[in-house]
């Protein structure tokens, strides 16, 4: 079959990938977003699900006031004698650690920590029982031995590789493959001279034979719709074929400006007559390509509407940190997402009253209803196309000097534009229209026809212009200075891809 990369689009970075059987399970980065590290099943390697997050409590991650772009790094996923094991970074927390399960749907342990410090954590479980643990920290590779009961370092620290020759060598994963060690990682900064490259050895503490045709993978410098190509992972099929899974970003116009985020791609892998791997086309990645000879498993696609009539909230919302309790609720109102604003503002490093999802496609169009009569100056509730606390776009309905009124904001850095306009009363429906090069916001009252209120353009909020290692969001919020907040009730939310 052939299939359509990015296999999961949308601010998802950084995958992992393990096989059990004939199931495939996948995770990856979610920085300051919670829960954690977004988890996700295939049968076929191309069409995927999520099914839960491998970090759903504040004990497991405590996010607290963490920077953006800071929190959750570059998690792994291993599987070994009935056990899934998750390793990540919390940046700005307490470092490199891992949770395990047996049942990848969760949930999952407490975080055991490991003292080896850097980022990008990764695991070996060798055929003799020793377990590895690889981490990349002042431009190299270091690795010890583990007790994988405890986290506790078997070893000290050994500085094992430090690339081919690239930028900032990261993402370590080690495999053993017909009797050798294969250690691959990503060179080259996670931007568009982004690239994968591998060495091997007979001892797992080395030393590295570097692959001749270094990279094995990059998109650079090509004619593509696809860049910045790396940070990959490797699996086994089944059949004997080996595949991977990489990130890799699609700017939409030039100068190269991309705000979906880092996506995860797939493509298969070939072994050269000297036991080298190359992934993709000669190591290119394309957004149509041949896919794996697995039966083809699509899983239900995802209602356009969430009503928000569940017990809970559905696996594709997150919030911005660790959320206020008290700032959301399913229960309150049968049928609504109810919002109560706090002091944090989007403005702000903190845990607004924030729910939010990620954008996943170039074109959309999202709409919400919601009913909100606030009470007090400075209470304002709606919907954000948010990139970071410097760059977002909001729609909300807000309280002005006694007056209700409309705001259409645009905050670009500095830089901060506002315009108001005299809000209707009663429930009114919000609508960002999502395309390539542009967000079109508007609202209409459920009796009336959709009033254009603004637009801004994409460019503004991606990666190049905002900077950091996450995508857009878009979310429901609200804020309040008051004690006794005013509720915003949100009774449906719309996310509806186009083509």
């Amino acid at each position: 079959m052939q299939f359509i990369n990015p296999v999961i689009p949308g601010f998802h970075p950084d995958p992992s990938i393990c096989r059990v059987g004939d199931d495939y399970y996948l995770v990856t980065s979610s920085f300051e977003y919670f829960p954690g590290v977004p988890i996700f099943h295939s049968k076929d390697l191309v069409h995927w699900r999520q099914i839960g997050h491998c970090l759903t409590t504040e004990d497991q991650l405590t996010l607290g006031n963490i920077r953006s772009s800071g929190g959750i790094y570059a998690p792994t996923l291993r599987y070994h004698k009935g056990w899934f094991y998750m390793a990540t970074t919390n940046v700005g927390g307490i470092g490199n650690f891992y949770v395990k399960t047996m049942n990848p749907e969760g949930p999952w342990s407490k975080p055991i920590q490991v003292a080896q410090d850097g980022i990008d954590p990764s695991l070996l479980f060798d055929d003799d029982g020793r377990v590895y643990f690889q981490s990349a920290r002042n431009g190299g590779i270091y690795q010890c031995e583990i007790d994988i009961e405890t986290g506790s370092m078997l070893t000290e620290s050994r500085l094992i590789w430090t690339g081919s020759g690239g930028a900032h060598p990261e993402a370590p994963h080690l495999f053993k493959i017909n009797g050798l060690y294969y250690l691959m990682i990503a060179e080259g900064g996670t931007e568009y001279g982004h690239m994968e490259t591998i060495s091997r050895s007979g001892d797992p503490f080395g030393p590295y034979e570097s692959c001749p045709h270094n990279p094995i993978l990059s998109n650079r410098s090509m004619d593509s719709k696809i860049h910045a190509t790396g940070h990959a992972d490797l699996v086994q099929a089944q059949d004997g074929s080996w595949w991977a899974v990489c990130l890799g970003i699609r700017p939409v116009s030039y100068p190269y400006r991309h705000h979906l985020g880092r996506e995860v791609f797939l493509a298969n892998v070939t072994w050269t007559a000297g036991g080298w791997p190359i992934i993709g086309n000669s190591g290119h990645i394309h957004p149509l390509m041949e896919g794996p000879n697995l039966p083809e498993v699509h899983w239900p696609e995802k209602p356009i509407r969430d009503d928000f009539d569940q017990s809970r909230l559905g696996m594709e919302w997150t919030f911005l940190r660790n959320p206020h309790i008290s700032c959301w609720s399913l229960e309150e109102r049968p049928s609504y997402l109810v919002l109560y604003g706090n002091s944090t503002s989007l403005n702000d490093i903190g845990s607004p009253a924030f729910v939010g999802r990620r954008l996943c496609h170039f074109t959309s169009h999202i709409r919400a209803a919601m009913e909100f009569d606030p009470l007090h100056d400075g209470e304002e509730a709606g919907l954000t196309v948010y990139m970071n606390e410097k760059y977002h776009y909001d729609l909300a309905v807000r309280r002005d000097r006694g007056r209700k009124v409309v705001v259409f904001r645009r905050t670009v850095g500095s830089m901060k534009v506002e315009e108001r306009l005299d809000c209707p009363e009663g429930v009114i429906e919000l609508q960002i229209k999502a395309f390539p090069e542009r967000f079109e916001l508007s609202l209409r009252t459920m009796d009336s026809k959709s009033v254009e209120i603004g637009w801004g353009e994409t460019h503004l909020l991606s990666t190049e212009v905002a900077s950091g290692f996450t995508g857009v969001f878009m979310a429901m919020y609200a804020v309040s200075e008051s004690e006794q907040a005013t509720p915003a009730y949100f009774d449906w939310f719309d996310y509806e891809p186009v083509n």
